[in-house]
């Protein structure tokens, strides 16, 4: 009956191979199925961001584009022309000459016309070829179909068109011309004189239609009242709502670019943008469907889906052996443990050792511990437990480790030429010559309430710490620079001068290293940027940092800080403030 009750409290036993067979099934089917739903509204939001950044591109370098041809190809040159013709250095045959070299010169332009105020007669210059092909399409009269009247120039005068294009249809061929008028600075006999040109626009019409977005979207220029320019038939695209806030903002000063997406007239949802040449009236509209920019995430759907599947099938599959494989070795280490627990001790408690994994490494560590406890048993049969205790006490009364923070100046110094001498003298003379170089630093640091940290090879660390830390510092290693200098005076055959770097700020200082072999130091940017200044100071230079300047200038030591360049440093993201210091008599 008790038994029976039992078995009841402690409910169904599920082993241990079942539980890892269900975790490892539900974390290959949960994975697989968050990061397929998150691929696909990933997928479909970059599409988004990727669709919408193309259409403002588009429609901003087309806007850009638009620009080029005006201003480069047309205005520029237009307004060489008219400064020439302006001159007063030229003489009328060769103004002349210089509007016929104008036409030739330039392939789009197709007449340039001198107006004078009042007279009814203006100097017309054409371009012959495209005479011949008004003529071959019914022009009667081409020279007047080129010729700008009078009146359309007084009216873009007053509206302000003089330098802006204003683009009509050619009678006869269809072609779309620009008519660009510059008025001359100089007057004819008291009269105002205007240049103006007929450019036939088919330099932004090959921009336009040779556009490789035209696959897949459509590409307008529209007017204020949002009729597209340049197109068969000149249409009405004010009902688009793109087109319609693109048109209204054409006169406006906000003429940025922008995203605009819409429903059309037939229920397809669009995505456009639109943007605005700075050298005509226009505005550039791009527009692309929904269903063309989003067309590879159903793709891309059916991909992950059958990937999905498939994944789960193989996860499925390692479940199982995942399952067996981790629990054999498990359930082996759980029946050892428990002979152990037992007082047995025997080779038979030993678990296999196999894998290079962290059941292997388990393994290793379990045989480890029976052994040392199997050790341990015996001996204790030879010590007295207050020998145990003892070694306790020890253990606690131990040196601990750690550090505290602290605000230092740290001094490093190396010998330049070291390596290059200790090749060529005997091993004897590199001992005497370090002794004597580190023993005469040593005692200038000292002298100076500096505390040496480590040699390291030729190099030397100290640090200074108290008030006054950094001008204390910089006076230590100017006496170490004159100092190295009497050596030097004094050994010319050694050849060695002295690097040196100091900088200042928060320090870690404490006692570090193993438990049974510790090195009290000091750690942490300070330290390193004291070491890359070192690095890169010349034989017989100090560089220092920003704050052991700004602690030790003023006042605080003879010595004159000199400002270098931002110096690039191994670590540092960015090149380090520097100054270098020498004697205040220094020249």
């Amino acid at each position: 009956m008790t038994n029976g009750q039992g078995r009841g409290r402690r409910g169904i036993r599920l082993p241990l191979r079942a539980k890892f067979f269900a975790f490892a099934t539900l974390l290959a089917l949960v994975p697989l199925g968050v990061v397929s739903v998150n691929l696909i509204q990933i997928a479909r939001d970059e599409l988004i961001s990727a669709a919408n950044e193309e259409l403002t591109t588009v429609a901003g370098q087309f806007a850009l584009d638009v620009d080029d041809a005006i201003l480069g190809q047309y205005l520029a040159p237009l307004s060489v022309i008219r400064n020439g013709v302006d001159s007063p250095d030229l003489d009328v045959p060769q103004k002349i000459a210089l509007l016929t070299l104008g036409i030739a010169e330039l392939p789009d332009v197709k007449a340039l016309q001198l107006t004078v105020a009042g007279s009814d007669l203006p100097v017309l210059i054409t371009d012959q070829d495209y005479v011949a092909e008004l003529r071959a399409a019914g022009v009667a009269d081409p020279a007047s179909a080129l010729r700008t009247p009078l009146n359309d120039l007084q009216m873009m005068a007053r509206e302000g068109l003089m330098g802006r294009p204003v683009v009509e249809r050619m009678e006869g061929t269809g072609d779309w011309v620009a008519t660009i008028a510059l008025p001359l600075a100089n007057q004819l006999s008291g009269r105002p004189v205007i240049l103006s040109a007929r450019i036939e626009m088919s330099t932004i019409l090959n921009l336009r239609d040779r556009n490789p977005f035209n696959a897949r979207g459509d590409i307008f220029l529209v007017d204020a009242a949002g009729t597209a320019q340049l197109v068969e038939g000149t249409p009405d695209l004010s009902a688009r709502d793109s087109v319609a806030e693109a048109a209204a903002l054409i006169d406006g000063a906000a003429r940025a670019i922008a995203l605009r997406p819409y429903v059309a007239a037939d229920g397809t949802p669009t995505l456009s943008a639109y943007a605005f040449p700075s050298s005509m009236p226009w505005a550039v509209v791009t527009e692309l469907s929904e269903e063309s920019a989003y067309a590879v995430v159903d793709d891309m759907t059916r991909s992950i889906l059958i990937i999905a599947g498939l994944g789960f099938f193989f996860a499925t599959i390692g479940a199982i052996f995942f399952a067996q494989g981790l629990t054999r070795p498990i359930l082996r280490i759980g029946q050892a443990a428990a002979a152990v627990g037992s007082g047995d001790f025997s080779a038979a408690t030993r678990v296999p050792e196999h894998g290079r994994d962290e059941i292997g490494e388990l393994g290793q560590r379990f045989n480890a511990m029976v052994r040392d406890l199997n050790e341990r048993l015996e001996l204790m049969k030879f010590v007295s437990q207050g020998t145990v205790d003892a070694i306790k006490r020890a253990d606690e009364q131990g040196i601990s480790r750690g550090g505290a923070r602290r605000d230092l100046a740290v001094l490093f110094t190396d010998i330049r030429g070291y390596t290059e001498f200790s090749e060529s003298v005997p091993p004897e003379v590199v001992v005497e010559m370090l002794n004597l170089y580190l023993d005469t630093q040593t005692r200038i640091v000292k002298s100076h309430g500096g505390d040496i940290d480590k040699f390291i090879g030729d190099a030397l660390v100290a640090v200074f710490d108290g008030d006054g830390k950094e001008a204390r510092a910089v006076a230590s290693g100017l006496e170490i620079q004159a100092a190295m200098q009497g050596l030097l005076d004094e050994r010319p055959d050694w050849n060695l001068q002295i690097g040196i770097g100091i900088a200042s700020g928060v320090v870690v200082l404490g006692a570090m290293g193993a438990q049974d072999r510790m090195d009290f130091t000091v750690l942490g940017s300070t330290v390193n940027l004291a070491a890359r200044l070192c690095s890169k100071a010349e034989a017989g230079a100090i560089l220092v940092n920003t704050s052991v300047r700004e602690a030790a200038a003023p006042g605080g030591v003879a010595a004159r800080f000199t400002a270098l360049d931002p110096i690039p440093l191994k670590g540092y993201a960015e090149p380090v403030t520097a100054y270098e210091v020498t004697a205040a008599d220094d020249a």
